[in-house]
C-alpha cells in the first residue's frame, strides 16, 4: 500500500494510553512519517499550543481528566489556531452534541469503537481541505467588507427577488442622510423614483451583459429630497450561498451639471442667433415689404387697365410674403415668455402647423401647469422639442391626427406628442440630427426622451422631467 509521504504533525489530547497506541498506529498505516504530539489533560494542551504551531489537525477526546464535554470544546477551539481543524475522538454516539460541537467550529466528529485507519486518514484530509476553503471564504470575506466599507463610493447590496437592501457602506449613508438601519428597513424604491425603479427591475430579470455587469444612469432620492445623478454599475455576487447584487454608485451631479451647462451655453447662442434673425426679419424685412405694398397702392391709378390684374396679385404675393415673414419670425423667436402662456405658444404653434387643415390636432394642458413654477428655459425646450417633432411629422408621418398632452404628477413633467401616422423603425433612425437634438433638450434638465413606434403604428414622442430641485455642488 502507498503511504501518504506529505508531512504531518498532530496534537493528539488523550489520557488513555491504549487508545493513544491505537490512534498512532492507524496514522502510521496512511502515513509514511507522521510526527506526534501529546497532551494527557486539557492543562497540557494549552501549555503546548501557547509555545507550538505548525500542527496538521488536533485530535482530541471528550473525556479528560480535568475538562471535559462542552467546556472542554469551547476551551479547546478557544486556543486552537483557525488553520489547525479539531477532530472529536469519543467512544460514546450523541448525535445532538455532535451536531452542536461541528456547529461550533469541530471539523469531525468520530467514534472509536468504528474506527479505521482508513476512515481516520479520510477524516484528517478532508478536515484539513475544509479548513483551507473556510479560511479562503474567510479571507474573501473579509477582502469583500474591507472593500465594501472603506470604499470612498456608495455601495449597497439588495436582494433581487425582494428589492430589499441586505448591506450599505457608510459612503452611501453619508451621502444619501439615511441611517444604516433606515437602509436595511426599505427597498429600491426608498431611494428610486417609481419610472427609474421598473426599468431597474427589467434590467435585472432581462438578459444581463456578458460580463453580468449593469450599468446606467439614474436619479435617486435623498432623505433630505435633493435629487442625485448617479452612474451605476451592478453585479451578481454570492453572499451566504444566495444570489444578490451588489452595486457601486458613483455620484456625477456635479459632473453632468457641468457638462449641461456647456450644452445649455450652446443653445443659448443658437436661441440668440434665432431671435436675431426673428427680429430682423419681423422689424427689417417685413417693414420694408410693407413700404412696397404701400408704394404699389399709391401706383394704383397710374396702372392701365392691362396691366392692372397684375398689379393686385403683386400687392397680393407682398401680403403673404409679409404673413409668412411673420410666422416665421415667431417660430423662430416666440414671445410666450414674456406676453403669453406656454399653453398659448403650443396653441398658436400647432394653428400654424396645420394651417391647411390637413390634421386634426388635440392640445391638452393639465390644470396643475398654471400652478406650477417651470422655469423658462425648461419651457422654451418643450416649445422647441415640440417644433422639431411637429416638423418630422410633417415631412415624414402622412398623419391625419396629432395629439399632444402636457400633465405634472409626482413632481415629474410629462409631455406626449402622439401621431398616427405610417410610423418607423425606431432604430433605424437613432442617429437622426432631430430625435439628437430632442434628446438631448431633454436631458439638459436631467428628463428620459423616449420614442415608441413601429412601421404602421404611428409615434410617440415622451418626454419626461422631473421637476424637483437638484443638488448643488458644495465643492
Amino acid at each position: 500500500m502507498t503511504k501518504d509521504k506529505k508531512l504531518f504533525k498532530f496534537l493528539i489530547i488523550e489520557d488513555n494510553p491504549g487508545d493513544l497506541v491505537i490512534i498512532e498506529d492507524f496514522l502510521k498505516e496512511e502515513i509514511e512519517a507522521p510526527v506526534f504530539v501529546t497532551a494527557f489533560n486539557y492543562k497540557q494542551a494549552a501549555e503546548i499550543l501557547s509555545i507550538e504551531r505548525g500542527f496538521s489537525a488536533l485530535l482530541i477526546c471528550l473525556s479528560l481528566p480535568d475538562k471535559e464535554g462542552q467546556a472542554l470544546v469551547t476551551s479547546i477551539l478557544a486556543i486552537t489556531p483557525i488553520s489547525c481543524p479539531v477532530i472529536i475522538l469519543t467512544g460514546f454516539a450523541n448525535i445532538e452534541f455532535s451536531i452542536n460541537s461541528i456547529t461550533q467550529g469541530i471539523l469531525d466528529y468520530l467514534i472509536k469503537n468504528n474506527l479505521t485507519a482508513a476512515a481516520l486518514y479520510k477524516s484528517i484530509i478532508y478536515s484539513i481541505e475544509r479548513t483551507k476553503n473556510i479560511a479562503d471564504i474567510k479571507a474573501s470575506e473579509k477582502r469583500y467588507s474591507d472593500l465594501f466599507n472603506l470604499s470612498p463610493q456608495p455601495m449597497w447590496v439588495f436582494d433581487p427577488m425582494t428589492f430589499q437592501f441586505t448591506d450599505v457602506n457608510k459612503a452611501a449613508i453619508d451621502l444619501y442622510g439615511y441611517t444604516e438601519d433606515e437602509f436595511l428597513s426599505m427597498g429600491l424604491w426608498g431611494i428610486f423614483n417609481e419610472s427609474d425603479l421598473v426599468e431597474i427591475k427589467k434590467t435585472i430579470t432581462g438578459q444581463q451583459p456578458a460580463d453580468g455587469m449593469i450599468k446606467g444612469l439614474h436619479i435617486i432620492n435623498t432623505k433630505s429630497k435633493v435629487l442625485l445623478e448617479m452612474e451605476i454599475y451592478s453585479n451578481s455576487i454570492t453572499l451566504n450561498d444566495k444570489d444578490m447584487i451588489a452595486v457601486i454608485a458613483i455620484d456625477v451631479t456635479e459632473k453632468n451639471q457641468i457638462d449641461q451647462q456647456v450644452v445649455k451655453a450652446i443653445i443659448k447662442a443658437q436661441e440668440d442667433e434665432r431671435y436675431e434673425i426673428g427680429g430682423e426679419l419681423h422689424d427689417n424685412v417685413s417693414q420694408i415689404l410693407a413700404m412696397s405694398q404701400l408704394s404699389l397702392g399709391m401706383l394704383k391709378d397710374f396702372v392701365a387697365p392691362a396691366g392692372f390684374i397684375k398689379h393686385e396679385q403683386c400687392r397680393e404675393y407682398i401680403l403673404l410674403a409679409i404673413e409668412e415673414i411673420r410666422n416665421l419670425s415667431h417660430r423662430l423667436a416666440p414671445a410666450f415668455l414674456e406676453y403669453s402662456t406656454l399653453e398659448e405658444a403650443f396653441s398658436t404653434l400647432l394653428h400654424s402647423f396645420n394651417m391647411g387643415r390637413s390634421y386634426k390636432v388635440a392640445l391638452h394642458f393639465d390644470n396643475a401647469f398654471a400652478t406650477s413654477a417651470i422655469p423658462e428655459d425648461l419651457q422654451l425646450n418643450l416649445y422647441r422639442i415640440l417644433q422639431e417633432q411637429l416638423k418630422n411629422i410633417q415631412k415624414y408621418s402622412h398623419a391625419g391626427l396629432v395629439e399632444v398632452d402636457v400633465i405634472i404628477y409626482n413632481n415629474k413633467l410629462k409631455m406626449r406628442i402622439a401621431d398616427n401616422g405610417i410610423g418607423f423603425n425606431v432604430d433605424a433612425v437613432k442617429g437622426g440630427i432631430g430625435m439628437a437634438n430632442m434628446k438631448r433638450r431633454t436631458e439638459l434638465f436631467l428628463g428620459k426622451f423616449n420614442t415608441y413606434s413601429s412601421p404602421g403604428k404611428g409615434c410617440v414622442i415622451v418626454v419626461d422631467v422631473p421637476l424637483m430641485p437638484m443638488a448643488t455642488s458644495s465643492k
